[in-house]
């Protein structure tokens, strides 16, 4: 015979049905019996249909062995947090209708000794555990289950210490799945010693759903024999809080390899899964907070993200300078504090718990528990005791009356607090979770808070550059367009959204000599005050260069150059911080002829006056900056009335629209009748970006218009000192023409200065030039490339003297190079007494 293993587990065997050592019985409602075992007739003797249907205290014996005080109950209750409902100085215990035991009406679960009466006359003392609703899905009532009565007890062994001392919940269950052993931890965890459990199965111990998915499992590691893990959610006697088990299932088996049981090992968990959960909870927060730069759509994601996993009620206040623009108050913050309530959010619809509506201003006074807060520097947790509430309500009565009205039970506040600075306050309150915060709970909450500062903070910083380059860049653009002879203009910038930051578009309008204009737009790659800045050197320059006529695409030579110095001077690794587009169009209303050159950028629209739209395609030359290839000029005569239409790219490209699709859309819109230009602007706008665009939008529209014959008069002067007089007779009758008869006197010095050098010191032909603008324009051209140059004559020098005259009688004037020789341009203001 094999000799016994010491360190076997003493698995008892399920005592027979009908055996002493289980006895059942059920009873309903009423307190009748509405099931009897054969176990309890073992016990009590009786049969079945001697006890059905019978009230089940008729089978409570008058006096309880080894009880003084009468008829009494010995229990207790469990998951009932109330009163055991058995009286124990010697009453009886009332149950359920007439008597249907001790306590049944009070909770889920009983458990206790009980003096019963045996058939034969004898009172029988055993131990009773009871249970609401008998299992297998049986008639409502209650289910009755005797112990096991006490065995002998055998020597300790060190496996049997080993086993009572086990750091987790462990049992041994037989193949009936009926308790044989437990420890220590699986007797506290149910409440019962192991005499009490002996040969109950998981379901009459527990009575709870979770404990039928366990027992359906420990049958599959019977009839599998492999090891099984899982998760239950269990809660213990006496405990408001459901805690999580991990629990291992393993067969028991033999020498011989034959099963004899399971083994049940569990390990509360709850800290665990709560620290996971904390851990999600503050990765979720920092994918969704770390999102945005808005400050009220972080104060929103902050509360939706607290509440329902870690508050019932969460608010969230900033101070007023953020919304403001304001730099942070100095100093230590003033009491009582004003706060604006960015966000809020509820478990109950509407958030009834909010005293103050989104985007109001609330007062806390002094030593209220959010200014108390924020002048701390530091969270506060409390639990809302009725003296703690009579304390608020003489410090803040509205607040407290809120409090009071919804059951808060217990509150954190936290400061929001950023690289030193004071942002705001965070408040999370418990009305409808029955447990109070905790200290993890308040170490969450300030985590939360800490992590959504920063992303206040940085939106604050962030809105305070976006604030200062979209300032800069104000002023940098055109207060408003000029009022020019040679065109109609209006337009329109929009800076790009949020997200993007302040970019470089700029666009213009210049006035240039002989009532000619020039129309440029240009776009600086990058965002941000960088950006801003040097579109204003960009602009600058532009004008600079305008201001001595060059060409377009000369221009856009010098333009470019400028850009590669500005790359060197910086020495900065990102070359494209310095990349531009610029587009230049010269458009004289004389001649009608336009001038354009393009340098990266898109090519203007031209819509004539019955409504055609096509693009201008000078040949695009490389963006600014390269310094590879020269700018190619192309000239094209417009009708009276057409219409230019220069933008950036960001009007007509997107996330959402291909660049072809939108150029297609400006085309038709262009092409519609509006009632003005600025009307146009405003079409184009709703037609084409969305309210929120990725990149800044420039768009300038420009209607061409003539100066005809009637305002221009034009004379070709001989190489011949006689021809100065002439000169001077054809400019006063055009002038008497026009009725500027005031002007004469000056105008014919001017005109007899400049055709004198152009005789003297040019080449012909020479030609003279008087154009009837809102000023006077006088132009002498010749075929020489020298310019003049004003010097100061001495007293004795018989000439130099006549630039000089010129300058001081002019507005304005001027030479312009062309690629035939130059042109001297003289213009004078005509608007007082002007009758032309």
């Amino acid at each position: 015979m094999t000799p016994p293993d010491p360190t076997a587990p003493r698995v008892r065997p399920d005592p027979p049905p009908g055996a002493l050592g289980l006895a059942t019985a059920t009873v309903d409602d009423h307190g009748v019996l509405t099931g009897w075992s054969e176990g309890a007739r073992r016990l009590l003797g009786y049969r079945a249909e001697e006890v059905v249907g019978r009230p089940a205290a008729e089978l409570r014996a008058e006096t309880a062995t080894g009880d003084s005080g009468g008829d009494t109950a010995r229990g207790s209750p469990e998951d009932t947090g109330g009163d055991t409902g058995g009286d124990t100085g010697g009453g009886t215990a009332r149950g359920t209708g007439e008597g249907a035991g001790p306590c049944l009406a009070h909770g889920p679960r009983w458990s206790g000794r009980i003096a019963l009466c045996h058939r034969d006359g004898h009172p029988l003392e055993v131990e009773l555990l009871a249970h609401r609703g008998p299992p297998d899905d049986g008639p409502a009532g209650w289910l009755l289950v005797s112990a096991a009565p006490l065995e002998p007890q055998e020597p300790v062994t060190p496996a049997d210490h080993a086993f009572a001392q086990c750091p987790c919940v462990l049992a041994l269950f037989d193949t009936e799945l009926r308790l044989a052993r437990a420890n220590a931890y699986m007797q506290a965890a149910t409440a019962r010693s192991e005499e009490q459990m002996r040969g109950l199965r998981l379901t009459e111990l527990v009575g709870h759903g979770e404990s039928d998915r366990v027992e359906r499992a420990m049958r599959r590691v019977l009839e599998s024999g492999e090891r099984l893990e899982l998760e239950t959610h269990l809660r213990e006697p006496g405990d408001r809080q459901e805690h999580t088990w991990s629990v291992s299932l393993a067969p028991l088996a033999n020498r011989t390899g034959g099963l004899r049981g399971v083994c049940f090992a569990a390990r509360d968990t709850t800290a665990e899964q709560e620290a996971r959960q904390r851990l999600q909870l503050l990765n979720e927060a920092g994918a969704r907070l770390g999102s945005h730069l808005d400050l009220d759509r972080i104060a929103q994601e902050l509360a939706e993200v607290a509440v329902p996993r870690l508050a019932d009620f969460a608010s969230v206040d900033l101070l007023t300078f953020l919304h403001e623009g304001d730099e942070p108050p100095e100093g230590p913050l003033r009491e009582p504090v004003t706060l604006r309530r960015a966000a809020h959010r509820s478990i109950l619809d509407g958030a009834p718990e909010a005293l103050a509506d989104v985007g109001d201003l609330a007062t806390h006074p002094r030593h209220s528990p959010t200014a108390a807060c924020l002048l701390k520097g530091r969270a506060a947790r409390h639990q809302v005791t009725p003296s703690l509430l009579a304390s608020w309500e003489t410090k803040d009565p509205g607040r407290a009356a809120r409090i009071r009205e919804h059951g808060v039970h217990s509150v954190i506040v936290t400061p929001m607090r950023a690289r030193g600075v004071t942002l705001g306050t965070a408040f999370f309150a418990r009305h409808r979770t029955p447990a109070p915060f905790t200290d993890d709970d308040t170490l969450l909450a300030e985590e939360l808070t800490a992590r959504a500062a920063v992303c206040v903070d940085n939106t604050r910083r962030y809105l305070r550059e976006r604030r200062t380059a979209e300032a800069l860049q104000r002023s940098l653009l055109p207060q408003r367009l000029p009022e020019l002879t040679a065109l109609e203009m209006a337009s329109r910038y929009r800076p790009s959204g949020a997200w993007a930051g302040v970019g470089g578009d700029w666009f213009d309008a210049i006035q240039l000599s002989g009532a000619r204009a020039a129309v440029v737009v240009g776009d600086v790659v990058g965002r941000g005050i960088h950006a801003a800045a040097t579109m204003g050197r960009l602009r600058t320059a532009v004008r600079t260069l305008a201001d001595i006529d060059l060409p377009p695409g000369e221009l856009l030579t010098h333009l470019d150059d400028m850009v590669t110095r500005l790359y060197s001077d910086e020495k900065t690794e990102r070359f494209w911080s310095f990349g531009a587009t610029c587009l230049y169009v010269v458009y004289d209303p004389v001649s009608r002829r336009c001038s354009i050159a393009a340098a990266g950028h898109p090519a203007p629209l031209v819509i004539s006056p019955e409504g055609t739209a096509d693009v201008l395609g000078p040949p695009i030359g490389p963006p600014l900056g390269l310094g590879e290839l020269p700018f190619e000029i192309m000239e094209t005569e417009l009708p009276e009335g057409s219409l230019l239409a220069l933008y950036t790219n960001g009007l007509i490209n997107g996330r959402e629209r291909e660049i072809g699709d939108g150029l297609e859309t400006l085309r038709d819109v262009l092409s519609r009748p509006a009632p003005s230009l600025d009307a146009l602007c405003d079409d184009v706008l709703r037609a084409l970006p969305p309210a929120h665009p990725d990149d800044d939008i420039a768009l300038l529209l420009a209607r061409t218009r003539a100066l005809h014959s009637d305002r221009v008069a034009t004379w070709d002067i001989p190489a011949d000192a006689r021809a100065v007089a002439e000169a001077r007779r054809s400019t006063t009758e055009q002038l008497i023409d026009w009725g500027l008869e005031e002007t004469v006197f000056t105008t014919e010095l001017i005109v007899s200065e400049l055709v004198t050098n152009a005789i003297r010191y040019g080449r012909p032909p020479i030609r003279l030039r008087l154009i009837r603008d809102r000023d006077l324009i006088c132009e002498v051209s010749d075929a020489s490339s020298t310019a003049p140059h004003m010097r100061r004559a001495r007293v004795f020098d018989e000439g130099g003297r006549g630039l000089m005259l010129v300058a001081q009688m002019a507005t304005r004037w001027g030479t312009r190079q062309s690629t035939d020789g130059k042109t001297i341009w003289v213009e004078q203001d005509v608007s007082t007494g002007s009758t032309g």
